[in-house]
């Protein structure tokens, strides 16, 4: 073998070896972010997590999620919304990323780009306005899912401005919400991420002298009809989803709130 092609050969193996390690590298990365992701945070309420019919929960700073993989987005997103989280600061909107830290890989946000959908914030943007980071960790793709423009305008943005009146009115609450991943859904993207027919709501007002739940069903299209309108029992939306969505409440308390589709404790004004 002449020094020429010894040389060549050479070239070749480090060439090989600097991008093995740099993909060993990027696989450490993603794990470390993945076992991050695994880790229930500080200011997440974990006793409240509904059930996760897909196995995959992920728990980010500002809310938890439980992933599933066929449909492309989240089953639920869960969080507390505080009375001290409310805020009028106006962040400016960063890109969406792809959440790392789904084991399984996120949707790109790419999917939704000329879909005729909005990427519908599940935890909104505005209830996280409290920090940047915060903020700013609302705009991952996990936490989207196929909106129409005058449903996530409409009836749905009157609805998460309706929970932060309650949060404010009643010292904070629980929310969890969600699209309804089951029947014949069209998808859109190179990912078909799937476009849910119906969205729900869900809160929990832990007041320990009045706890309280109210559960919201809205078929996928804009309204105006009031909200309570919408108002459905947790067992219904448990039915079709699967989920168990409050399986830490004491039984007996569990199932006489999540039978009923009452809202006579929530102020509509």
């Amino acid at each position: 073998m002449n020094q020429r092609k010894l040389y060549a050969i050479l070239a070749v193996l480090i060439v090989i070896g600097v991008y093995g390690y740099e993909y060993f590298l990027k696989q450490e990365e993603q794990k470390e972010v993945v076992d991050e992701g695994k880790t229930v945070k500080q200011n997440t309420n974990a006793y409240f997590l509904p059930t996760s019919t897909t196995g995959q929960i992920v728990h980010h700073e500002g809310y938890s999620l439980s992933y599933d993989e066929p449909f492309e987005q989240a089953e639920w997103v869960a969080y507390e919304l505080k009375k001290s989280h409310l805020s009028n600061t106006n962040f400016k909107r960063p890109y969406f990323e792809i959440d790392k830290a789904v084991k399984t890989g996120a949707a790109d946000w790419k999917n939704y780009k000329k879909s005729g959908y909005d990427r519908g914030h599940l935890c909104p943007a505005g209830d996280r306005n409290y920090s940047k980071f915060a903020y700013d960790e609302t705009f991952l793709t996990s936490n989207i899912s196929p909106q129409k423009h005058d449903f996530n305008s409409g009836i749905w943005n009157t609805l998460e401005q309706k929970v932060r009146y309650w949060a404010s009115k009643y010292d904070g609450v629980f929310v969890v919400t969600g699209g309804v991943l089951k029947g014949n859904m069209k998808t859109i993207g190179n990912e078909r991420v799937a476009v849910p027919n119906q969205f729900y709501k869900i809160l929990l007002d832990n007041n320990k002298d009045n706890i309280k739940i109210i559960a919201f069903l809205m078929p996928h299209e804009n309204s105006n009809k009031p909200l309570y309108d919408f108002v459905v029992s947790v067992d219904s939306i448990e039915t079709l989803t699967g989920i168990d969505f409050f399986p830490q409440l004491e039984d007996s308390l569990e199932n006489k709130l999540e039978s009923s589709s009452s809202y006579k404790d929530w102020s509509f004004k």
